[in-house]
């Protein structure tokens, strides 16, 4: 007779006096590139029965509502370092069809800056803008924050207006290009080249206005060869002029076991807290008291082993790039990079799940048809709904496995606590492919509230957001 397998034990203790530092709501963003077909059938398609008399579809911005995306970053991507931003404002009817070299497409144009704007509106999105400084540079870049943002009496700010936009769309969030490390970005170049570039570029654009925040490229992941030197030469041009410093990171499944894949989680921990601590020494060397936040603005699972460049020959509109079909291992992952994000709150400010529709994405739709949920969808929406306030610290007493990445712990845990309401959550995940997990939270420190303790049992391969009920009050 076999003995039955027993379940990881794992025990963790939460105290909301320990703090890691409040919830912002930019940590839940997404991501909007013209790339596949992310805008065109995705967001935007008119004659859909969903669509509105703008042609954003409908039973899309319902979706995306309800998982909770709080800031959207537009247009790429490496498309941004060959967009023309001009080509996407004023009647469609002249706009301009142009070839998108990032990927291979045709781009119309049909959907550009204002019907960008005026669809984060109707999500209850925040816009983050990215500028071109691939094939253009500084001077585009302040024409396109003049015309989003002056309020009216220059050429720029009018033209806006009489594209129907009267009040300024005030755009406060900023990427200094995207990706510049990368020998696949049109207009790719040095760290120095860079770093001179968008400090140039910042003072510019803050003497249009002064109340924007802006993020200088970092490295566009942590296996690139220049990784933290890049940081570190680009920060020492630009430290004083910006205000943060973005980091990528996709993980792919394909040819790794489940536990490795699930590994990724550890390798973007690592990965924050290494440009943190590039960051900081290159304010040390400048004497500075400023800290930089991390913009983790792309980030997501993606089967980039299946994805062949070469494969894409034809000029098409809108064509099916990066579809992929996520299951449960995935969404695991996604929660566990989420509570990735969470446990650097103190330094993490924004971050993009990358993208929104379509292209690696949460949702998926079918022109003229439905828009569905992915498996990854629910962790997102799930953990964006829950975790208010600050996070606390957490760390779970639990087995850890051998990974490429370092020591792995088979249960990963966050939690956030709202003093307004005094609401706990807790997001939980089980990265044991074989057992059951079964933990004990010690609650002690939040008195009779919930009891003092939390039992919670997980499944092999999985996660849950617990929101804990707290106990009536005497005389409620």
């Amino acid at each position: 007779m076999t003995d039955p397998v027993q379940p990881v034990r794992a025990s963790l203790t939460l105290d909301p006096a320990f703090r890691v530092g409040p919830v912002d709501p930019r940590l839940f963003g997404s991501f909007v590139e013209h790339l596949g077909r992310c805008v065109y059938t995705g967001i935007f398609e008119p004659g859909h029965p969903s669509a509105d008399d703008r042609g954003f579809r409908g039973d899309v911005l319902d979706l995306v509502r309800e998982l909770g995306v709080s800031v959207v970053r537009y247009p790429g991507g490496n498309f941004v370092s060959g967009y023309r931003w001009e080509d996407g404002v004023g009647p469609v009817a002249d706009r301009p069809t142009r070839l998108d070299l990032a990927w291979h497409t045709i781009e119309t144009n049909a959907f550009g800056t204002d019907e960008f704007m005026a669809w984060c509106r109707e999500a209850g999105a925040e816009p983050m803008m990215a500028v071109n400084l691939g094939t253009r540079g500084m001077q585009e870049a302040l024409d396109l924050l003049e015309y989003c943002n002056h309020p009216g009496g220059t050429r720029l700010s009018d033209l806006r207006r009489a594209n129907g936009a009267a009040e300024p769309h005030d755009v406060r969030l900023w990427c200094l290009g995207n990706e510049m490390d990368g020998d696949w970005q049109i207009g790719a170049m040095s760290a120095a080249e860079y770093g001179a570039l968008a400090a140039r570029t910042a003072r510019a654009m803050r003497l249009v206005d002064p109340r924007i925040e802006l993020v200088a490229c970092g490295s566009s992941h942590s296996g690139m060869a220049t990784f933290g030197t890049w940081e570190a030469t680009v920060l020492e041009q630009c430290y004083d002029t910006v205000d943060y410093v973005s980091l990528h990171s996709y993980y792919d499944p394909l040819e790794k076991s489940v536990p490795e894949f699930l590994a990724g989680a550890v390798d973007l921990d690592r990965s924050i807290e290494e440009v943190v601590a590039t960051a900081d020494h290159v304010a040390a060397r400048l004497r500075s008291r400023k800290r930089l936040k991390l913009s983790v603005d792309e980030w997501n699972v993606w089967y980039v082993s299946r994805w062949d460049p070469a494969s894409v020959t034809e000029w098409e509109q809108a064509p099916r790039l990066l579809e992929d079909v996520y299951d449960d291992v995935d969404a695991t992952m996604v929660a566990s990079l989420m509570i990735t994000l969470l446990r650097h709150a103190d330094r993490v400010a924004v971050g993009c799940l990358a993208q929104l529709v379509n292209v690696i994405a949460p949702i998926r739709t079918e022109p003229g048809g439905p828009a569905t949920r992915q498996t990854t969808f629910a962790p997102f929406a799930q953990i964006a709904a829950a975790a208010r306030g600050s996070v606390l610290r957490v760390e779970p007493q639990v087995a850890t496995y051998e990974s490429e990445a370092g020591d792995v712990p088979l249960v990963d845990a966050t939690a956030t606590y709202d003093d307004e309401t005094g609401d706990l959550a807790l997001v939980l995940v089980n990265r044991a492919t074989d057992r059951a997990a079964q933990v004990s939270v010690d609650l002690r420190a939040f008195g009779e509230a919930y009891g003092g303790r939390l039992d919670v049992q997980l499944a092999p391969v999985s996660w849950e957001v617990v929101r804990p009920q707290r106990a009536p009050r005497p005389g409620s």
